[in-house]
């Protein structure tokens, strides 16, 4: 440890010990896989962050200018490298020797913040000493080539631990520029052009993996859904943040300039007073609307969206995509797609979808025909077992709620809900009256279902109603037999379902029902429910979670007004006493009786 601090003090004091660096650097790079000498890498780092870090304001700056400016001139001819002098040729070898260096020292970094390396601490140097890089590179203003990289090296890595997501992503993404990066970053790496957007740059140099195509590994896809969970959203207002929240301004100055070659024509005592007379200009520059915040979240998403998400993080990002997704998206129509796959997928996958594509529908406009259809589609015993069951039928009532629902449709889910109660256990029979009473209250033209009138029986096939008699003959002799129930529950078309023309016979046999808390609750449907003023909905989220458990506990809990009760004078000493004595009352529960006990030793037959 003397030696590497002995070592870290000449280069930091005397150009003449620069070829320190190389030796800090293969010492840091030994650390990757051995505990022991983590501590004396962790000292490497920090004397290599110190010497770097002023070098990005002078050589270094000028020799990644000049590095972008060859490769801009490669047609020109080599005659006018014969102009330049030895003195000048000598600086520019030393300024690519420190460029290379410093490069090969950007790529160790990246491999110990995604890898496992024993000490945690050095893992958080090195990703700070990569994002105080990112800063200081080009002049305040935040690399992002720096930070594309590292995000490519953690998404790839197989270390993407709690050390990434719980202490080195959340210090840093309480700056929005780093939120706006990361978005925009992740955005270009999902896309397959990545690579040839920066093929003229030199950044596929590496020999790195530095995009996310349809044929990653599910490990990759979960690695970026994580990282994208771990952003937080954008503010709801539209308001552009103070200059404490930004990464890149602070001790930096924001350039206002994107080209390269103005910064070689730069002394540095020119960029130090241009720094002094513009720092007044931070805040205008750094600040990030939340608008743009919405536009780079939003391209993020979706390209992570089309990727073939395994099924654990498809179904994550169902769960909480209406929570953490879509109201803060720039456009959520653009959702439209992926939600309407999943939706038609069935089973658990449409129920986790159906959350999402509500919104869309309601609060965006989004046309979508065969809604109900696929809803009435996944009624099923099953669905009273599924883990999301209360969210959905939480839903299933919100979308039943719009009085412009047609007749039809209403029916058809009274009745289908009507005919899962016979299958499900209490607490779901419980549930699928709240959820019929409300059908009823909402919709007066279902209520035939409970009180078929004669004079009904027209609006329904096109019965004449001047003859009642002779239709309902008619009527009945079209069914085949009399009382038959018409409807068709292997129906998925709810317009073909003939709900009309049955009735909620089920909703009678639950009076008879074991259950004491599902026959009292029925009692609710004998009310006249058409009269909206002298009735109110039932709240369906006090059913949705019900299960044995908390019937029995609403059951014991209950105050019983009129209790049996027996009476005695004094408390009796046998359950049949043979005879009165004066201190006991006489056999009033058995008169007329008389009891012999009984010979234990002979045989019954």
């Amino acid at each position: 440890m003397e030696r590497i601090k002995k070592l870290g003090d000449e280069l930091l004091t005397s150009r003449a010990h620069v070829n320190n660096a190389p030796f800090l650097i293969s010492l840091l790079s030994s650390c990757l896989g051995n505990r022991a000498i983590s501590d004396q890498g962790l000292e490497a780092l920090i004397t290599l962050q110190s010497f770097f870090l002023p070098l990005l304001r002078t050589e270094l700056a000028t020799s990644a200018v000049k590095e972008a400016s060859e490769r801009l001139k490669k047609k020109r001819k080599r005659s006018q490298e014969g102009e330049i002098d030895d003195g000048e040729k000598a600086e520019d070898i030393y300024r690519k020797w420190l460029w290379s260096k410093y490069r090969e020292l950007l790529r160790l970094l990246r491999k110990i913040v995604a890898s496992s390396v024993p000490n945690p601490a050095l893992r958080v140097a090195a990703m700070d000493a990569l994002m105080e890089f990112a800063r200081q590179q080009k002049q305040g203003r935040f690399q992002t080539r720096i930070y594309l990289r590292l995000i490519s090296s953690l998404v790839h890595s197989k270390a993407f631990d709690d050390v990434i997501l719980t202490i080195l992503l959340p210090k840093y993404f309480k700056y929005k520029d780093i939120c706006y990066v990361s978005y925009s970053g992740l955005a270009e790496l999902v896309s397959s052009s990545i690579s040839r957007k920066y093929e003229d740059e030199d950044i596929s140099a590496d020999n790195e993996e530095i995009h996310i195509s349809k044929s990653s590994s599910p490990m990759v896809i979960q690695n970026v859904y994580k990282f994208l969970s771990c952003i937080p959203p954008p503010s709801e207002d539209d308001i552009e943040e103070s200059e404490e929240e930004m990464w890149s301004s602070v001790n930096g100055l924001p350039s206002n300039n994107d080209n390269c070659g103005g910064f070689g024509k730069q002394k540095t005592q020119q960029t130090n007073t241009y720094q002094t007379q513009n720092t007044s200009k931070k805040a205008s520059s750094s600040r990030i609307s939340a608008k743009r915040m919405r536009s780079k979240m939003s391209k993020a998403w979706m390209s992570f969206l089309k990727l073939p998400l395994p099924v654990e993080v498809y179904k994550k990002v169902l769960a909480n995509l209406h929570k953490t997704v879509v109201p803060y998206l720039s456009t959520p129509i653009l959702l439209s797609d992926f939600l309407t796959r999943s939706y038609d997928i069935g089973g658990v996958t449409s129920v986790m979808a159906l959350n999402s594509l509500f919104i869309l529908i309601t609060q965006h406009g989004l046309e979508y025909p065969d809604f109900y259809n696929k809803l009435y589609a996944l009624l099923e015993p099953s669905i009273f077992m599924a883990k999301y069951r209360s969210h959905f039928f939480e839903l299933l009532d919100r979308c039943l709620k719009s009085p412009l629902l047609p007749a039809y449709l209403a029916a058809a889910f009274a009745k289908k809900l009507s005919r899962l109660a016979l299958y499900t256990p209490p607490s779901g029979s419980l549930l699928v009256i709240a959820l019929i009473h409300n059908l009823l209250r909402r919709h007066p033209s279902i209520n035939r279902l409970v009180h078929w009138d004669h004079r009904e029986m027209g609006e329904v096939e096109g019965i004449d109603t001047k003859r009642p008699e002779e239709k309902i003959d008619n009527f009945c002799e079209s069914t085949d037999k009399p009382g038959r129930d018409m409807f068709v529950i292997e129906e998925k078309d709810t317009a073909k379902s003939k709900a009309l023309l049955s009735s909620l016979w089920e909703i009678e046999t639950l009076r008879r029902h074991y259950c004491p808390a599902v026959s009292r609750f029925v009692t609710s449907l004998e009310n006249d429910l058409t009269v909206r003023a002298k009735t109110t909905e039932v709240v369906v989220k006090d059913f949705s979670s019900g299960s044995y458990g908390t019937i029995f506990s609403e059951e014991v809990g209950r105050r019983i007004k009129q209790v049996p009760l027996a009476f005695y004078k004094t408390m009796p000493s046998t359950l049949f006493p043979e005879k009165t004595t004066k201190d006991s009352s006489p056999n009033l529960d058995f008169a007329g009786w008389s009891f012999t006990p009984c010979d234990r030793n002979k045989s019954t037959s």
